[in-house]
């Protein structure tokens, strides 16, 4: 096994490797809960920090979309990728199950978000949690 320690990546030379575009649906559903004071987070479920909702063993991948405040804590979301809502922090390992050019489809019929990429779907069920609101861990129509 060969390990290369210290080798630079694309990511350490400033390259914006991820991005993520919403569709129209997608855009009229999330954007109302952005502000200036909030922030979006793609969360991997893994059971790793204070927004993932479980981490059952499972056999398929799960994220969630999640609105918090803009001073909430996010230590384990330390990567940024780019969209056209504006930048979206992720846990940076969970970039290995993520696509590089990615897309969130607002399914009407079901009232979910499909999070696809070039190799297909990720997760056609993503949850959306509003966590500035009370209620937003019980509305939040995916799980």
């Amino acid at each position: 096994m060969l390990l290369l320690l210290n080798q630079p990546t694309l990511a350490s030379k400033g390259v914006d490797l991820m991005q993520i575009h919403f569709d129209e649906g997608a855009v009229n559903k999330i954007q109302p809960h952005l502000g200036s004071d909030k922030k979006l987070l793609l969360t991997f479920e893994d059971g790793v920090g204070p927004y993932s909702q479980h981490a059952m063993i499972h056999m398929q991948v799960q994220f969630s979309l999640n609105v918090v405040k803009a001073s909430d804590p996010a230590t384990d979301y330390d990567t940024e990728i780019s969209s056209n809502l504006g930048p979206i922090l992720i846990k940076g390992y969970s970039q290995e199950d993520l696509n590089a050019n990615m897309h969130v489809h607002f399914n009407s019929t079901l009232n979910t978000l499909v999070l696809s990429g070039d190799g297909g779907d990720i997760d056609t069920n993503m949850g959306f949690i509003d966590f500035t609101q009370a209620n937003g861990v019980r509305n939040n129509p995916a799980r």
